[in-house]
């Protein structure tokens, strides 16, 4: 299977991106620390079908970026317009979890030229949600936590917020890619949770979208928000199998699902 990797200049910062496969193209935004790799397994099953776009989130891993102050969705949306620029495609189709999912929102709001059709996974959109304070307040204590120093806290309670997430029953754990958690939570969060989806742009817009969630995360709240904006927007509301983690950890049925999304979006 082909596959390159290269360097996408954009505003302040270096992008590391990353194609495969070979078929219409698909831009893949991740979610969590940003990281193209955790979308490895997935992103291989789907460059059977597409030319499947990949990039690290600005700031983790393999990009770099030389700013210093939080980065607001509306940047990170216009560094996914970038990727698809990058590889010369005029516009993609387009799938986000999680983080990626609010990303890809903003896309389609920004650059509706761009987006060929978007799925959107679990988009933690709260400020849509009845209880919306309380998310933005559950997100500043992450974000406290990290500020202090304390990424382990933060993390663990981040993760315990999530369907099927599962942590470790020991009384240490090591954290992986600490750096990058820290990036998440000085960073990022807090901008990823105030980030409202711009409704009546998205109403107006011509652009296939569907909103979607994993049934094995019903009653949680970033299931919540995908069935209230797709309420909002008269747009259909797709439940796909596993939970929040599923495009990791339940790769094979996700991608299967979400080919079948795709290929309807384009009909």
């Amino acid at each position: 299977m082909h596959s390159e990797d290269g360097t996408a200049h954009v505003e302040d910062a270096e992008l590391h991106v990353r194609r495969l496969g070979d078929g219409p193209p698909l831009l893949m935004i991740s979610g969590g620390t940003g990281a193209a790799d955790s979308y490895r397994v997935l992103a291989q099953r789907l460059a059977e079908e597409y030319t499947v776009l990949l990039y690290d989130r600005r700031g983790h891993f393999g990009s770099k970026d030389g700013g210093a102050g939080p980065i607001r969705v509306e940047q990170h949306a216009e560094d996914a317009h970038a990727v698809v620029r990058h590889f010369g495609f005029g516009k993609a189709l387009v799938f986000g979890s999680s983080a990626g999912a609010q990303i890809g929102l903003a896309l389609a709001a920004q650059h509706p030229e761009t987006v060929e059709g978007l799925v959107a996974h679990e988009p933690p959109a709260v400020r849509l949600l009845p209880d919306a304070e309380e998310w933005q307040e559950f997100a500043a204590e992450q974000v406290g936590h990290a500020e202090a120093g304390d990424v382990l806290t933060a993390f663990t309670g981040f993760i315990g917020s999530i369907a099927g997430a599962g942590l470790p029953t020991i009384g240490a754990i090591k954290l992986p890619h600490e750096e990058e958690w820290r990036t998440l939570f000085s960073r990022e969060l807090k901008a990823i949770y105030d980030y409202l989806p711009d409704v009546e742009t998205l109403r107006r817009s011509l652009v296939p979208i569907v909103l979607a969630a994993g049934e094995g995360s019903r009653g949680y709240y970033h299931y919540r928000p995908a069935r209230m904006l797709a309420l909002e927007l008269g747009l259909p509301f797709v439940e796909l199998p596993g939970a929040h983690l599923a495009p990791q950890r339940n790769a094979a049925a996700f991608a299967e699902a979400l080919s079948g999304l795709l290929t309807e979006l384009v009909l």
